[in-house]
């Protein structure tokens, strides 16, 4: 018999229990809701952004020559290193073209030695009386042309050979190579992207911040760059909504503001030992903060309407004013950060939200004499009031 009472008193008191969450209250009869004064407490929090992510360096791989393509010496996704060719251009002109530069090189190396030999033997010449300076000015006049002639073969036959050297198109960097929008055959020219070539060892992960809160943070910290040495170590959310295993650090901000956004772009720079990270993709970054005198209140005692949140000011006359709110959108499932519309000092109703209207008069109890009388409560009622109630509910 006694067991039985106690799991009848402890049905009735989950039962109460129950009806006195946010979306109602148990009935004494009495008007009675409980209050609590709005206090405040330290809290850990976060901002979250949008980001964009690329490799530390990611260049865009176009050729210098015109020509078909002859050989793909990689695949999508492949490592390469700095210097190491990844594709060959059709290289036919260009060597006939280093060969008849260097014809004419040695054909212009000729004409140096002949003026070379003329210019002497006329200057023998003259000391011996033989020609006047006329002729010796004209020798010599005939040999430093022969040496510019030679000078410019010789810047010909290099620009041929560099030409040349075009047609096999390097890596500028170690990296991972992108897309391969071209195959074997294809005409190419300087517009040409042939891919992306991206080093992922470091990423810099893009985002943006207010100028409202930018300027926050430059006030606080004396300036945009003791702004961006005060962040702390940030994260990253992938798009899977998973987070990555590796903080990261804020190291640059843009001194310019977008127009069109108005917002800053900020860069953090991640680790990428594993190459989880690809150049290209996307996620939020994470900016953890801790506010020492956070207002803090459970979600429970709010209100929800075409996306505005309300909670139940207790006012003067012990009328409850229909009260909006505004909270940080990060929070824990359970309770609410505020930053707007609300004060230390301020009293909101806890529970029985649902019950209540605009200027309200209620009595006014504190949140632990409310548990009690839900105790007392349950204490009293019969097993035929819990079913009754549990029908009812």
């Amino acid at each position: 018999m006694k067991q039985k009472k106690i799991l009848l008193s402890i049905a009735a008191s989950a039962l109460l229990v129950g009806c006195g969450g946010g979306g109602g209250r148990p009935n004494f009869g009495d008007n009675e809701y409980p209050v609590t004064t709005v206090q405040t407490s330290s809290a850990d929090m976060q901002s979250s952004y949008p980001a964009t992510i690329y490799g530390i360096q990611d260049v865009e791989i176009r050729p210098k020559v015109s020509g078909f393509l002859t050989q793909i010496n990689v695949k999508e996704g492949q490592t390469v290193n700095a210097g190491q060719v990844l594709f060959v251009i059709d290289n036919e002109t260009y060597q006939a073209t280093v060969r008849q530069m260097q014809a004419s090189v040695n054909t212009a190396q000729t004409a140096v030695n002949t003026a070379k030999l003329t210019y002497e033997n006329t200057k023998q010449l003259h000391q011996n009386r033989v020609v006047g300076d006329y002729e010796l000015q004209t020798a010599e006049n005939a040999y430093e042309s022969a040496k510019a002639g030679l000078a410019q073969a010789q810047a010909g036959l290099a620009n041929a050979k560099e030409n040349l050297s075009f047609c096999y198109v390097k890596s500028p960097a170690k990296g991972v190579v992108g897309t391969l929008p071209l195959k074997k055959g294809a005409l190419v020219n300087t517009n040409s992207v042939l891919t992306h070539v991206a080093d992922i060892s470091q990423m810099e992960v893009y985002f943006s911040m207010t100028e409202k809160d930018m300027l926050a943070l430059s006030k606080a910290e004396g300036g945009l760059r003791g702004a961006v040495d005060a962040l702390p170590a940030v994260k990253l959310l992938l798009a899977d909504g998973t987070e990555y295993g590796y903080e990261g650090k804020v190291v640059t901000a843009s001194g310019v503001i977008d127009q069109a956004t108005g917002s800053v772009q900020l860069k953090a720079h991640f680790p990428n030992p594993d190459h989880l990270l690809k150049s290209g993709g996307s996620g939020s970054i994470i900016i953890p903060r801790t506010e020492s005198e956070a207002i803090i209140i459970p979600q429970s005692v709010v209100a929800e309407v075409q996306n505005k949140k309300f909670v139940y000011l207790l006012g003067d006359s012990n009328k409850v004013i229909y009260h909006e709110i505004k909270v940080d959108p990060q929070n824990d499932g359970n309770n609410y950060i505020v930053t707007e519309g609300l004060k230390p000092g301020d009293k909101y109703v806890t529970n029985g939200i649902t019950k209540l209207t605009d200027k309200m008069e209620i009595v006014p109890i504190t949140p632990e004499r409310y548990q009690q009388k839900i105790q007392e409560q349950a204490k009293a009622m019969t097993a035929g009031d819990i079913v009754n109630a549990m029908q009812k509910k």
